[in-house]
């Protein structure tokens, strides 16, 4: 899709600044998620055996560095795209592990669509290339 002046449209500042918002909230979430699987902390390694995955340090750490990565390059705007298509990948792997072991929906769940939905909306809300790739409103 080629894009032209007539089909970005620019977003009011007021838009702009929700969007930076959405995200700068899911980046230190993420920020802190990460960081707390590089340490790893044990509520991590024993979280993520019950979830059925290795419960060793360097599986932990493996998801850290894997988050971290992801994470900035969604707060890189020239990368943002690509971090939250990665993003994305990612939460879809934590939802289909929960719904695996059959935990509840909209508190473990649905966790990553939330995530995603923030993730997705503030880069719209902020970005005027996925404005006019993803028009809700013409």
């Amino acid at each position: 899709m080629e894009f032209t002046a007539q089909s970005i449209q620019v977003p009011s500042s007021r838009a702009v600044w929700v969007g930076r918002i959405l995200s700068g909230l899911v980046i230190l979430f993420l920020i802190f998620d990460g960081a707390i699987k590089l340490v790893p902390l044990d509520v991590v390694t024993e979280t993520t055996a019950q979830l059925g995955y290795p419960g060793s340090a360097g599986f932990a750490r493996f998801l850290g560095i894997l988050t971290l990565v992801c994470t900035l390059l969604y707060a890189n705007p020239r990368t943002a795209v690509l971090g939250a298509i990665l993003l994305t990948g990612y939460l879809g792997g934590a939802i289909a592990t929960h719904v695996r072991i059959g935990n509840p929906l909209f508190s473990h769940t649905l966790f990553g669509v939330y995530l995603g939905l923030m993730i997705w909306g503030g880069l719209y809300l902020r970005d005027p290339r996925i404005r006019a790739l993803i028009p809700f409103i013409r």
